[in-house]
């Protein structure tokens, strides 16, 4: 999971402030009706998706962006170096080494495909960084720009250079993929809808109760219904982003279901239920690996890699 912290979450709270400011200013007003109330709250969802998009390089599908990279990018890199400066940073050993080895050549493939692929310049901005941290935690994590840390915890699991890039391969995906930026519109509009509920049940002259069931079933089923699903979608985005970057980086692509069995077999089977998780289930994530093991072969293929490590 990326390391996002509280200047990071702060942005996204003066953000949302300022998409629903007027929302919330123009509901004092009793000179207005409650159609154009309703009416301002749509305009301004309307207004936040239409014109705050950007475009994912890897499915050509438009995607949310109502916090940019612009702004992004600096926080991370801010965010990344306090990260650094909070921690125990494992240098000069085989490991470390290792994950700066397998960081590197992830990022030359990357690059390499985006510029096969019309997307030249896509990663200017990027600061690559490779880093092991000393932790038992059982994760690995990518910033947007490319800042990523290994946990020393991750390193059993992995077992070799290859399971390692499996992990990075996919954590990397979901920055190039701007899987965090997305999270982050989607959470915003999420909570104009929970404005927009309110205004509902109360120009409806919904009592107060039954007001509170109203906003707690928004509430409940935003989460259930769309924001996990969201995040399920990214993941399972990322597993197969990561696939073929990690194959055109010169790795064998069959290693990342071997990489979730063991995954599965260290979580003990504690997982909750794939529909109350934002990642897909075990099970799951080891059939979709592995019907896309032989794609990503193939696409490692356009690039001259015929054999794997």
């Amino acid at each position: 999971m990326p390391y996002f912290t509280i200047s990071i979450v702060k942005a996204m709270i003066n953000f949302l402030k300022l998409s629903i400011a007027f929302v919330i200013l123009t509901l004092v007003n009793n000179t207005l009706t409650v159609m154009k109330r309703e009416n301002i709250i749509l305009y301004t969802a309307t207004f936040l998706m239409l014109f705050s998009c950007a475009q994912n390089p890897f499915t050509g599908k438009k995607t949310l962006a109502l916090v940019p990279n612009s702004q992004i990018l600096p926080m991370a890199f801010q965010e990344y170096d306090a990260f650094l400066s909070d921690n125990n940073v494992v240098t000069g050993t085989a490991e470390a080494n290792m994950v700066k080895s397998v960081g590197q050549k992830i990022a030359t493939a990357s690059e390499r495909w985006l510029n096969a692929n019309g997307y030249q310049g896509y990663l200017e901005n990027y600061r690559w960084e490779y880093n092991l941290v000393k932790d038992d935690q059982v994760n690995a994590w990518c910033m947007p720009g490319g800042k990523i840390v290994v946990y020393t915890g991750i390193l059993p699991i992995t077992q070799s250079e290859t399971g390692l890039a499996v992990v990075m391969g996919h954590e990397v995906a979901h920055a190039l993929a701007n899987h965090g930026q997305q999270r982050m519109s989607a959470s915003q509009l999420q909570q104009v809808g929970a404005v927009a509920t309110a205004v509902g049940t109360q120009a409806a002259g919904v009592d107060e109760e039954t007001a509170g069931y109203f906003n707690m079933a928004y509430g409940v089923g935003s989460q259930v219904g769309v924001m996990l699903p969201f995040s399920r979608s990214h993941e399972t985005e990322a597993d197969k982003i990561g696939l073929n970057i990690m194959a055109i980086a010169g790795y064998n692509p069959d290693e990342a279901a071997e990489l979730w069995k063991r995954m599965k077999a260290n979580s003990g089977g504690g997982a909750p239920p794939e529909i109350l998780s934002t990642h897909p289930s075990n099970d799951t994530r080891i059939n979709n690996l592995t019907q896309l093991a032989a794609s990503a072969k193939a696409e490692a293929r356009k690039f001259g890699v015929t054999s794997f490590k």
